[in-house]
């Protein structure tokens, strides 16, 4: 995980995008997504004739990986060299100066050898590397008799300029050429989806700021604020709970684990066979996933089997009425505990989460704002931003119960918001809908946490896909966890 190398290009002054091309000068045009769009799928397709060197490709590629010398990496076999470059931008969000060449050197026809350049899709890949360690990557595909082309670099503007010796071939903004590429897509998620989204979506192409994904944390990532309590030897023993469907409980049991809990795999039927009983714990997670298929409305059927169960209604009532508990709800779970409302104490205001205004299921990266509320857990978080996962289909907070309107008591956890850190309605940067940004909302006294996004999937950073250059083994979202061991003592 740690090794990972993917397209999104990297903003380093001086680095290089270099391409290897494994068609070894061949442009088999046939049956190519350009051959298509002249309906014209004659002549050759392309092939891997020399396995051995493929093979030489793979060895060098994993020595770089291993040595961390890519900073980007992309396949063109899906569209050609174009495709590649300029997905790679959109990534990077970023321009691009592509310089074709030395790829289309000696050819009598420059504008058409630049075409097949571009468009063909042989086995290739561009690769980007700081300037550093060009001399050496280029030192080890010389050796392994494959050939390298410096084919681009990092554009100052969000310009991609395409240029043969002949002179400029194109030239247009990164939003523009991406807009071109996820037009089809955005038509497609017009006549699925709520029309809304899709437009909201789409326009945010060429919005980074808006988009932008960023790290602005009030704590240090990488102290252990349970280590005391950790080396006290004192496990509070916590409650992994689930129903059928849940899959969200081994993700939370290792991220409370490590945070110095004893954590226990509880089933819904091992409290009602009496096997288990709550008053043994100190802390309840109620876990994420899709309880009963998500057909009884995700999380609603799940908090009926003990709301209308008169000895778990006693069971859960009594727990969460202690003062000495803390409980957390996340996702198909937070959904569950909101419909527990009545029998928690302190929740005048909460809402119920309903379906997506988008009209699907949301997975994603979001950004989340802790504001101050009165949660035990994330005390620790107030005043932070940072990205999490999202992935549900039925979290936007609805207030319906309460004539629409939101209490100005509402204990407020977390809310949505944009690159320029402002809670948001927009989608996708709310990817739900929910009024004021809802990711989460607590109790009264703050022992009782709900939320839609998934902390437990994140909580080292080597399980996040975009995290800061500077979190190591832990991410943000660990201090929730240990945040948690210390509100318990």
């Amino acid at each position: 995980m740690r090794k990972t190398v993917t397209p999104e290009l990297k903003n380093v002054e001086d680095s290089v995008l270099l391409f290897i091309d494994l068609g070894f000068g061949k442009a088999r045009m046939g049956g190519s997504a350009f051959g298509q769009v002249y309906n014209n799928m004659s002549g050759d397709a392309p092939d891997l004739d020399d396995i051995g060197r493929l093979k030489a490709f793979y060895n060098v590629i994993q020595q770089l990986v291993a040595e961390d010398k890519l900073l980007a990496y992309h396949d063109r076999s899906d569209g050609g060299l174009f495709a590649t470059l300029v997905e790679m931008a959109f990534a990077g969000r970023c321009g691009l100066n592509v310089d074709l060449t030395s790829l289309v050197a000696n050819q009598a026809d420059v504008n058409e050898a630049s075409i097949r350049t571009l468009f063909n899709e042989e086995l290739g890949v561009v690769i980007q590397i700081a300037k550093q360690d060009i001399a050496a990557v280029e030192a080890l595909f010389k050796a392994a008799a494959l050939p390298l082309h410096t084919v681009a670099t990092i554009g100052s503007d969000e310009k991609i300029v395409i240029r043969n010796q002949a002179g400029i071939v194109l030239e247009q903004t990164r939003a523009d050429l991406q807009r071109a590429w996820q037009e089809t897509s955005h038509a497609i998620q017009k006549l699925r989806d709520n029309p809304a989204c899709a437009d909201s979506e789409f326009a945010l192409i060429g919005d980074n700021e808006r988009s932008a994904l960023f790290a602005d944390v009030k704590f240090d990532v990488n102290e252990d604020i349970a280590a005391p309590f950790i080396n006290s030897g004192a496990k509070p023993k916590i409650a992994i709970l689930r129903e059928q469907g849940v899959n969200g409980q081994i993700e939370m049991a290792a991220a409370f684990t490590r945070a110095g809990f004893d954590a226990y795999d509880v089933h819904m039927s091992d409290l009602m066979a009496g096997r288990v009983h709550l008053a043994d714990f100190k802390m309840l997670a109620a876990c994420g996933g899709f309880s009963y298929g998500d057909v009884l409305g995700a999380g609603e059927g799940w908090a009926k089997s003990i709301l209308f169960h008169p000895a778990l209604r006693d069971q859960f009532a009594a727990f969460f009425a202690d003062p000495n508990t803390l409980t957390l709800g996340v996702c198909n779970g937070c959904q569950m505990v909101s419909n527990l409302a009545e029998i928690i104490p302190g929740t005048a205001g909460w809402p119920k989460f309903k379906r997506n205004l988008s009209e699907q299921f949301e997975a994603r990266l979001s950004m989340v704002h802790v504001p101050k509320s009165a949660s035990l857990i994330l005390n620790e978080m107030q005043g932070s931003s940072l990205p999490v996962v999202v992935s549900h289909g039925e979290g936007r907070a609805d207030f319906a119960l309460h004539g629409g309107k939101i209490s100005d008591d509402l204990g407020i956890a977390l809310q949505y918001v944009d690159g320029q850190n402002q809670v948001t309605q927009t989608y996708p940067l709310n990817p739900n809908g929910s009024p004021q940004g809802i990711a989460g909302v607590t109790n009264a006294d703050g022992r009782v946490t709900i939320m839609m996004p998934h902390p437990e999937r994140v909580y080292r950073s080597a399980q996040m896909s975009w995290k800061p250059e500077d979190w190591t083994e832990l991410s943000g979202w660990y201090r929730l966890f240990a945040g948690a061991r210390k509100a318990l003592g």
